[in-house]
């Protein structure tokens, strides 16, 4: 199974439009919701990928559909899923920090992009882009040290 960027685009403008009950008081929310939907839809190709080949069916996560299927790429979605598990844990202890990766790794908006939603200098935003990386992987390191 492959997912495009096309078709993540179009999945996570549907999970937004399907919510009747949503309303976002400026850009910036909108934004975050929309990254935290995209998230959720990749790491959700990525689970259903993962417990597939488990069950004797292979689905494999590309990003791209040009791709081949590799283990390397199961690996990879393994690994997704579980950057996704501690963004959610951040997002729990500094959700401003979660929404930063969510905007900068998912969405791939630039920092100064961020800073503008955000109405922060550029520096503000790098410098919370390295706390969150440094929580993210001592998140990653004791999640695999306690597997």
């Amino acid at each position: 199974m492959t997912l495009s960027a096309t078709t993540l685009l179009h999945e996570a403008y549907l999970a937004v439009t399907r919510r009747d009950d949503l309303a976002f008081p400026d850009h910036a929310h909108f934004l975050g919701y929309a990254a935290r939907a995209m998230r959720g839809l990749v790491v959700d190709y990525a689970r259903r990928s993962r417990a597939e080949k488990r069950g004797g069916g292979i689905y494999e996560l590309t990003l791209d559909e040009d791709v081949a299927p590799t283990p390397e790429r199961a690996q990879q979605a393994e690994q997704l899923a579980r950057l996704s598990d501690a963004i959610d844990e951040l997002a729990g202890l500094q959700p401003s920090l979660a929404e930063l990766v969510d905007l900068h790794f998912f969405c791939g908006y630039t920092f100064a992009e961020i800073a503008s939603y955000r109405e922060v200098s550029e520096r503000t935003i790098q410098r919370d882009w390295q706390k969150a990386r440094m929580l993210l992987h001592h998140a990653l390191l004791d999640d695999s040290a306690g597997s």
